[in-house]
């Protein structure tokens, strides 16, 4: 027979012992555990890009193969893969610290030819 458990206040299914129990409790603090860190990272990324907003998307792109853009796509499709309804525009409304229209009307330049070829020249132009 399962037992059930609490720990934190939180019901957990641990198995017929307390061993089973304890390594089910580990399991799940070191999750949240990494899922905070991970968490913070994020947000440390995204203060980051914000107090860098002379490094145009197009460099991102030219350098690393991706962009505050990508982030935001990234963030709908692991909010949807979660069951949750964030679309593209509010997730760049949390990349960007305020809608893409506005951020990009303060802080996004023309890109000149030679990064337009660095990026032609990676394959995404």
């Amino acid at each position: 027979m399962r037992r059930t458990w609490f720990i934190d206040g939180r019901q957990l299914r641990g198995g017929n012992n307390l061993t089973e129990f304890l390594i089910t409790v580990l399991v799940t603090k070191v999750m949240d555990k990494k899922t905070q860190i991970e968490a913070d990272v994020f947000r440390k990324l995204l203060k980051h890009l914000d107090s860098h907003k002379e490094v145009q998307n197009i460099d991102l792109m030219i350098l690393a193969d991706f962009c505050r853009n990508c982030l935001a796509k990234w963030y709908a499709a692991s909010a949807a893969d979660l069951g949750e309804e964030i679309d593209y525009e509010q997730a760049r409304e949390i990349v960007y610290g305020m809608p893409y229209s506005e951020w990009k009307d303060m802080h996004q330049t023309k890109a000149c030819a030679e990064q337009l070829a660095a990026l032609q020249a990676k394959g995404k132009g």
